[in-house]
């Protein structure tokens, strides 16, 4: 297939990348840093634009066979817009394009429940804590995101995963059209999941969450390394 990611050079979209060359994909990786971008391949190409940018949006869904978005932010008090406007622009291109499969990312807790199995102080203290606080503005533009791909009449699947942290081997992972127990998730694992579901087209107009079982971190590792600093 051809597939186009953007947010590409961020550690997800990497992942993203490298496993869909391996399955015998053509990629183009979109980023605004291509200087930066770590991966070669002959049917890798690596594209120069920013999401913000509605032309160079277009130019690079021309073609495609469906669309794999990991843009992020880090937290951070400043109002966001990257993910509502991002996607606003890609499903704008995507329906100018005549492309119709879309899988994003946003996050677990816009399932709007309460974490299963968790007890009182991460339900009630932590992840209260993260999302209206620490992480609020990101949260606010994601639900702002996931209207617009409803909107858009295109074929999407929003996955959710949770707290992200970085392996480099997908595991044995669980996925469910509901919000799972346990707290992260990890890229490899993420990227598998979108990937899988660009490709197969299964669970349309859903939102799946997708959690790893094995091997995970603690709570406060995640938090002093992913919370301040890294995208998705």
């Amino acid at each position: 297939m051809q597939l186009v990611v953007f947010g590409a050079n961020g550690p997800t979209g990497r992942q993203v990348t490298e496993q869909a060359i391996a399955a015998g994909h053509t990629v183009t990786a979109v980023t605004r840093h291509p200087d930066t971008f770590p991966l070669s391949h002959p049917r890798l190409r690596v594209e120069a634009a920013d999401v913000l940018d509605l032309a160079a949006v277009e130019r690079a869904v021309a073609g495609q066979d469906a669309v794999i978005s990991t843009l992020g932010v880090p937290y951070g008090r400043a109002p966001v817009t990257v993910y509502s406007t991002g996607l606003t622009h890609i499903t704008q291109a995507m329906t100018e394009q005549g492309v119709h499969r879309l899988v994003c990312v946003t996050s677990t807790v816009l399932f709007g429940v309460e974490a299963p199995g968790e007890g009182f102080l991460f339900r009630k203290v932590i992840e209260p804590f993260i999302v209206r606080f620490v992480g609020h503005t990101v949260y606010e533009d994601m639900r702002r995101m996931e209207e617009v791909v409803r909107a858009s009449g295109h074929a999407w699947t929003i996955i959710r995963p949770g707290g992200l942290f970085d392996t480099r081997t997908v595991s044995d992972y669980r996925v469910a059209a509901s919000r799972l127990p346990g707290r992260f998730t990890s890229r490899a694992d993420l990227a598998h999941v979108l990937l899988s579901e660009a490709v197969s087209g299964g669970h349309v107009h859903s939102c799946l969450d997708v959690r790893t079982t094995e091997g995970t971190p603690s709570i406060l590792d995640v938090i002093r390394k992913e919370a301040f600093g890294r995208t998705a």
